[in-house]
This record gives C-alpha cells, structure tokens and sequence, in this order.
C-alpha cells in the first residue's frame, strides 16, 4: 500500500498554464510538432500553437489572418516590419504564453494575452529598427478606419515617425497592443523574460521562464520570494488520493 501511495505522489499533475495555446481566432487546440512553419516562425516548429498555413499569413503585407495591413503610413522598411512578423509569430506560435492568458469578451477570440514580461533587447531592438518608420496611433488594436476592409488611419490622423508616437522602448512594447506586452529590464537568457528572438538550435528559453511564473502566479504574492520553482516542490499538497489513503496506512503500519 505504502508503495501505491508513494507512486501516486511522483505522477506528475499537469500544470493548466504550461504548454498550452490560447482560445484565439488561429489557434490549435493544443501544441505540437509543426515542421513545415515558414521562416520567422521556424524556432517554434517543435512544438507550436500555429499551422504551417498561419506562420505562412504572418509573413504577407496583408495577411487573411486579419486583414491587418503594416503600410498603413506608406511601405514599412523591411528592418521594422521583420519585428511585426517575429511578434506575430510569437502569438500565434508560442505554446509559452499560459502564465499571462487573460479572459476577453470578443468576437473573434475568448482569450489573449497581458503584461506578457519581454525582454529588454527584444523590445529595443525593436524600437530601434522601427523609430524612423511611419505610424497614425499609439494603440493598433483599436479605432482603424475599417471601411474598406483593411486598417486605414482614422480620419485627421497624421502619419508620424515611430519615435514621436512611441518615444521610448517602453512605449513601444507596452502601448501597441494594449498592454499585451510589458517591458522588461531582465535580459535575454535570464530565465525571467520572454524572448521573441531566440536560436531553436539552442532550445526555446521560454519554456524556463513561463515555468518560473507560473511557480510564481500560483504562490501567495505576499510570500513569493525570487527562488527558482524547483525549490517548491517539496511544499507541493499531496494528491487527494494520498490524502485520504494516508490515514488507513498508518493504521495497518
């Protein structure tokens, strides 16, 4: 019995924020091998939230995926434009994201994600590749002129380059997509902030950091401390099964 108790205690209980996709518009049920995804969205192929067709879309200038078009202020410079599609990808593919999943009421999706932590290169790579581009708004989500199907600038906007509509990285990361993102002062390869670029070759880093805030969100926020997750384990409640065998054990002891 003592070792039925002990087995049951060692299988692992899936955590509901790891290695998950989101309830969105182009997503898969669940991740999987997708070994056919197209340039930029490649690093996920392994494991992946997306279809060989969505990291295909991701890459157009106007994608089926939502009709958004990048040149809405003339021709986005392909350096720019590169970070949109790694962003793109890093929605659509990541399996990574569960720990910043929030609930929305929409048409088109059940879920997104918010103050998703991006690391600091990611986000002033970014900045930096983009300031000279031209844009009408700060929030890309919301208020387009969608008349003819696509995103045009809402009527008495003024195109402006990325550098005044988003004066710093932070600005950038956090405003476009409504707080989807949230700048991050954590450098890449630290374990604490997710990385849209990465090296597949080298492993995705963001399964470690999407481990240690899940640890995280599931702790009392008063009692967190900065401790790597494994640390916890011990503290873990036992299954309910070893619960209520536990008592009849000690008995026949």
């Amino acid at each position: 019995l003592l070792v039925l108790l002990a087995a049951d205690a060692a299988v692992p209980v899936k955590d509901p924020l790891l290695n998950i996709c989101m309830d969105a518009k182009h997503h898969k049920r669940q991740p999987g091998p997708e070994g056919r995804l197209h340039d930029q969205c490649s690093p996920w192929k392994d494991n992946a939230c997306c279809t060989a067709n969505t990291s295909s879309e991701a890459h157009k200038d106007q994608s089926n995926l939502y009709n958004f078009n990048w040149n809405h202020c003339g021709v986005m410079p392909p350096k720019c434009k590169r970070h949109f599609i790694q962003d793109t990808c890093l929605y659509e593919c990541s399996p990574n994201l569960g720990p910043w999943i929030d609930q929305v009421d929409s048409s088109w999706r059940r879920e997104r994600i918010l103050h998703v932590p991006l690391c600091k290169e990611d986000c002033e790579e970014w900045w930096r590749d983009c300031k000279d581009s031209l844009t009408c708004k700060e929030n890309w989500h919301k208020g387009w002129n969608w008349a003819t199907g696509t995103n045009r600038c809402p009527w008495g906007s003024m195109c402006r380059p990325f550098s005044k509509v988003f004066p710093r990285p932070k600005d950038l990361c956090e405003k476009i997509w409504s707080n989807s993102y949230k700048y991050s002062p954590e450098h890449r390869g630290s374990g604490r902030c997710i990385q849209m670029w990465f090296d597949p070759a080298q492993g995705n880093p963001n399964v470690v950091v999407a481990t240690y805030y899940a640890w995280k969100k599931r702790s009392s926020p008063a009692e967190v401390e900065d401790v790597a997750p494994e640390s916890d384990q011990a503290v873990h409640a036992l299954p309910w099964s070893v619960l209520v065998l536990l008592p009849l054990a000690l008995v026949l002891l």
